[in-house]
């Protein structure tokens, strides 16, 4: 697991787990964590850093799965929210209309997409599990067989394909879903 310390009390956490059970046993652990994002390797963790401009030591690279590391300039890092990589940053959500923007173009929104991207956009990057997007989106702790969440993703991910944006609702499998230009 990788952790970087910012200049505010809070970190970035990644876990770093190959199999969906250790990722979603990572989730569970960490779940409570300012922010949090779980990849399956630290290839996929060293990609989202270089994606947000953060420098990590290479002996705290190649140890990422045994060891806890910090950044090698940990005062030249942001909040994970001012560090959305660009093209999610262009990503805008007009809460008062429920609509989606992206550069001049819009698209609106039912009250369900609006909810769920409103959770990816004010933290982009990170992961929202299944129970914290049902939570904050159906406002209840019922996650029945999930079909109803998936079914808001695809029209969601269907949208921002139809405004040409280049971010899409990415799944990490066993866990929940983040905000990530597409690749």
């Amino acid at each position: 697991m990788l952790s970087i310390e910012r200049q505010s009390d809070s970190s970035l956490i990644i876990g770093v787990a190959a199999s969906t059970a250790e990722r979603v046993h990572l989730a569970r652990l960490l779940g409570e964590a300012d922010a949090l994002l779980l990849v399956s390797s630290a290839d996929q963790a060293r990609a989202f850093l270089e994606l947000t401009g953060v420098a990590v030591a290479p002996s705290a690279a190649q140890s990422v799965p045994a060891a806890v590391a910090t950044a090698e300039r940990p005062t030249q890092i942001k909040a994970v929210r001012e560090l959305a990589p660009e093209p999610v940053a262009e990503l805008r959500l007009d809460v008062d209309r429920r609509v989606v923007r992206w550069k001049d173009r819009e698209m609106p929104l039912t009250r369900l997409e609006h909810d769920f991207l409103h959770c990816l956009v004010t933290e982009p990057g990170r992961v929202w599990t299944y129970q914290r997007l049902h939570h904050a989106v159906w406002g209840n702790e019922h996650l029945g067989h999930g079909s109803h969440i998936h079914s808001v993703v695809k029209r969601l991910r269907q949208k921002l394909a139809n405004l040409g944006a280049t971010v899409t609702i990415h799944a990490v499998r066993g866990v929940g879903f983040h905000l990530l230009p597409t690749a």
